[in-house]
């Protein structure tokens, strides 16, 4: 080797060395994570944790572990070390995706549903990681003055006026109704769980700029080509989207993610930007995000919001889900909800629910972590509760067979003894029990458990024929479609397909087409019944300035609540989000 080739590679072995160093350098790929703003972090998190209890978190750990996966491969990429990231999916029927200020997305299970492959849901959730690393949402002064109202955890109310210049806040002197609260002369005040709705649809509903969406846009694409997926991933979600018409135009991404042709345009135009690079792991930016929510947790011990503890807890398993830490979580859970069910009157001890959710997490051990420790102390529970099963059986038959029980001692009978031979038996019963209560949805859902269970069977055979009577003149929605999904009777499926055909275009009770839209979000009759609904929610909200007009606050307010909790996407909703005024409580 000659002086200069030595030379040449020196300065390359330099070069080499300041590269390495300028890339652990990055915060992106070396330095910890940091929480910039502890208060805004601290609001961030309230919302989601409210997002998470309003529309339920969804219960599939193969789905989170994607999205997760996913996600986190992005978010390295984008060097933004302001917050942790964290990725959460919602059990909200519209296919939506959404962002909170401090780095909490979420995907809906309607978005998952519509089977989008990795490169949609890598620019899905670049779009996201895109609206927080530009902080889109802080530069909202609507959203950020919501988000400042949800976080001191005190909201005195939600004031809904005639308008949004005519809205005032209730004032200390407002005559006080034990029932709602002050009442203010210029509008309607709501509280509780009604008013959270209201906030966090306020928080997560609301449409951006056509400038913050597409600078959203660029950066979600450029995140998923420096991940590893294709930026054309966008332009085939819109095309997925146009397809799915007309349902998701009003109730999905378009409604929140607006300019959709003009969107759709820029993402076939941009998708040749970037060059898609190779893959790279995200492990350690995992655990660096675990180990900052960890902290976190500790420094916030003794606070007293459960659902911001039980929503960090959740985020710390799935950003990382192995290792000591998660270990740990997966016990303290199971070991909450195993004790919880000892302490319930042995014949109502629901041991099927229970091991059900031992044996999905030791499964997702297995799949993360095949030789934890965890697996042999899962096993060992799980036969102990197994024992205890088994040893009920023969004093739940015994109580069975006196005919004199609770409808709780039916539920866990039929979970803890799904194989038994008593299940027609024991199903029927609990349609009765239902049908007496007037929850016919459910009655139903147990009718054509007795009936498949027991096809032959005396309770198999009066359960089916009392379906066929029910079916003619049944009003609600869901249990129609139960019905009309069997296939062992033809002419069951037939008069209850008539008849929900009908019942879809004229229900009149708002709850019908909420149950029916959440239970069966793609079922065939969702345009018909979400047409019918705003019909429903638009007299909801009729009624609502007609009791505001004679100073009836009580129905006003009943009739507020139904809208916000069963018609949350309506345009009524989005008129009393519109003439929402909040005061937050000092502490």
């Amino acid at each position: 080797m000659d002086r200069f080739e030595g030379k040449a590679m020196k300065i390359r072995n330099i070069l080499t060395i300041l590269l390495l160093a300028t890339a652990v350098a990055r915060p992106g790929w070396g330095q910890p994570q940091t929480i910039a703003n502890p208060k805004l972090f601290d609001e961030s998190l309230k919302a989601a944790a409210e997002a998470v209890k309003q529309y339920g978190s969804a219960d599939d750990q193969e789905r989170l572990a994607r999205v997760t996966k996913i996600g986190y491969e992005l978010a390295q990429q984008s060097d933004y070390q302001k917050y942790p990231f964290v990725f959460g999916i919602v059990k909200m029927p519209e296919p939506n995706a959404f962002a909170l200020p401090a780095g909490q997305i979420f995907i809906t299970t309607g978005m998952l549903d519509l089977g989008l492959d990795d490169d949609m849901l890598a620019n899905v959730l670049g779009h996201e990681i895109g609206h927080v690393v530009h902080e889109h949402a802080i530069h909202m002064q609507r959203r950020q003055t919501l988000m400042t109202v949800l976080g001191n955890l005190l909201v005195a109310g939600v004031a809904i006026g005639e308008s949004r210049s005519g809205s005032h806040l209730p004032s200390a002197q407002a005559p006080y109704d034990p029932r709602v609260g002050y009442q203010d002369p210029s509008g309607n005040l709501i509280q509780g769980a009604a008013a959270a709705s209201l906030v966090v649809s306020e928080l997560l509903l609301r449409s951006y700029s056509r400038e913050n969406e597409d600078e959203a846009d660029k950066e979600g694409q450029s995140l998923a080509a420096a991940a590893g997926y294709s930026p054309d991933g966008a332009r085939r979600l819109w095309d997925l989207m146009q397809s799915r018409a007309p349902q998701l135009k009003e109730y999905g991404y378009w409604q929140t993610h607006p300019f959709s042709d003009v969107r759709q345009r820029a993402a076939e135009a941009r998708k040749g930007t970037w060059t898609v690079q190779a893959r790279k792991s995200a492990d350690d930016y995992r655990k660096r995000t675990q180990a900052t929510l960890v902290t976190y947790l500790r420094q916030t011990r003794g606070k007293p919001d459960e659902g911001v503890t039980a929503f960090v807890k959740q985020a710390v398993l799935s950003s990382w889900p192995q290792g000591k830490e998660s270990d740990s979580l997966r016990l303290e859970k199971l070991h909450k909800r195993r004790d919880d069910e000892l302490a319930r009157p042995v014949l109502s001890r629901d041991y099927g629910a229970v091991l059900k959710m031992y044996r999905k997490e030791l499964a997702d051990v297995k799949a993360v972590e095949p030789k934890s420790d965890l697996i042999s102390a899962l096993d060992g529970e799980i036969a102990d509760l197994e024992a205890k099963r088994k040893d009920l059986y023969p004093r739940a038959v015994k109580i069975l067979d006196g005919g004199v029980y609770e409808t709780s001692f039916l539920e866990s009978f039929l979970s803890n003894f799904p194989e038994a031979t008593q299940v027609p038996e024991v199903a029927l019963a609990l349609g009765d029990a239902y049908a007496r209560l007037g929850n016919r949805t459910e009655a139903v859902t147990q009718y054509l458990k007795a009936w498949e269970a027991g096809p032959q069977s005396n309770e198999g055979k009066r359960a089916a024929a009392g379906l066929r009577i029910l079916a003619p003149n049944l009003q609600e929605l869901a249990a129609l479609q139960q019905m009309a999904e069997q296939t062992k009777d033809t002419e069951l499926k037939r008069l209850a397909d008539a008849r929900l055909s009908a019942v879809a275009k004229s229900y009149d009770d708002i709850k019908n087409g909420a149950e029916y839209l959440r239970r069966y979000p793609e079922g065939p009759y969702v345009v018909p019944v979400i047409e019918r609904l705003n019909v429903l929610a638009d007299n909801l909200y009729g009624e609502v300035v007609l009791y505001r007009s004679v100073g009836d606050t009580i129905k006003a307010m009943e009739r507020i609540n139904k809208i916000l909790t069963d018609a949350p996407l309506s345009p009524a909703a989005a008129k009393l989000r519109d003439q929402a005024v909040l005061e937050a409580k000092a502490g």
